[in-house]
């Protein structure tokens, strides 16, 4: 299929490039570090996979745990900045095939959507990605960790809402106490095999119980590896929800069902989760209009991601909206290379 928009794909500056050095050895097959690390700071390489493969947008972001790890509010504010002007560098002259998610700080909810606003009105970028909760400091030296599901963070929500972009909500690894207690002795459940999917789980869920989406119907937020495992547990979800957890209080923040809000306000897309069964699944529960194509490179392949979303046992009409045609609605996307090509499989 041509003209894939592909939307959580990683990217990093050069000079942010040691930060990541615990990750690659974590994460990246020792036989491919080196590879990784010229995909992760390369534009060319991705451009070049995404020719061979049918992708003819993709959306660019940087690499968890990216501003989020940086507990020093103004590290992380100037280095926000300094990654979305890289980004946009990078870019600008292949608007064509190529955009961007905003990088933020979320230490000041005001000054994350200032500098939200500023990557949209000024270098056209489709919204943020955010790798989980933000890392702070504590009084003591500590490690904090702040949700955006707290009133605090209601600014960025109105500003989000007011632009009409939405924010991906992406892993990031666990830190501080949580590393400490629940994976120091588990250390190959880090990451995707399990504490990506449990750790954005719980955010996202804090959001919809919280109200975020009651105060801000309008707000679009993206959850990548078919919904980080949600989706599989919606009817428990609502079950509790609705028969449990509202008459006991719940009601009065949270007025839609588990199933309204992905209706609503939740995208999932197929990012790192190249499971066909899994995909049909997801599609029965939130229906194909929610669902949108992704790789997770360079963590992933396009050439994985492509060849079994080309070849995916999904009816035509659902495999175009997912591959393109969801994207172009919620990011109104212009006409990019193969927006409009025929497909035939």
């Amino acid at each position: 299929m041509l003209g894939k928009v592909a939307i959580e794909e990683a990217i990093n500056p050069p000079s942010e490039l040691h930060k990541q050095a615990g990750m690659i050895s974590r994460d990246i097959h020792p036989d491919h570090e080196d590879e990784y690390r010229k995909q992760v700071t390369s534009i060319e390489d991705r451009e070049r996979r995404a020719a061979q493969t049918g992708v003819g947008y993709t959306i660019n972001s940087h690499v968890s745990p990216g501003i989020q790890a940086e507990r020093d509010p103004a590290i992380a504010e100037k280095l926000a900045t300094e990654v979305n002007d890289w980004m946009y560098s990078q870019i600008k002259e292949k608007r064509s095939t190529q955009g961007a998610f905003a990088a933020l700080s979320m230490h000041d909810p005001a000054n994350a959507a200032k500098e939200l606003r500023r990557c949209v009105t000024q270098y056209g970028f489709h919204g943020a990605l955010l790798n989980n909760w933000q890392l702070a400091n504590n009084p003591d030296g500590s490690i904090k960790f702040l949700f955006y599901d707290q009133p605090e963070y209601d600014i960025f929500w109105e500003t989000l809402q007011e632009l009409d972009v939405p924010l991906y909500l992406h892993p990031a690894p666990p830190a501080g106490p949580l590393h400490d207690i629940q994976y120091a002795q588990r250390p190959y459940l880090m990451g995707p095999p399990a504490s990506f999917s449990n750790d954005v789980s719980l955010h996202l869920l804090g959001i919809v119980s919280n109200g975020i989406f009651d105060r801000y119907p309008k707000v679009q937020v993206i959850l990548g590896h078919l919904g980080e495992r949600i989706v599989f547990d919606t009817w428990r979800i609502n079950h509790w929800f609705e028969d449990v957890k509202k008459p006991r209080g719940l009601n009065k923040t949270c007025k839609k069902t588990i199933k309204q809000y992905f209706r609503d306000n939740i995208w999932v897309s197929t990012s790192g989760n190249f499971s066909t069964t899994a995909l049909q699944f997801v599609i029965s529960i939130v229906g194909a209009d929610r669902v949108l194509f992704a790789v997770d490179y360079p963590q992933e392949k396009y050439e994985d991601a492509c060849g079994w979303f080309d070849n995916a046992e999904i009816n035509l009409s659902d495999k175009v909206k997912i591959g393109r045609e969801n994207a172009k609605k919620l990011f109104r996307l212009r006409e990019y290379k193969d927006s409009e090509s025929v497909c035939e499989f």
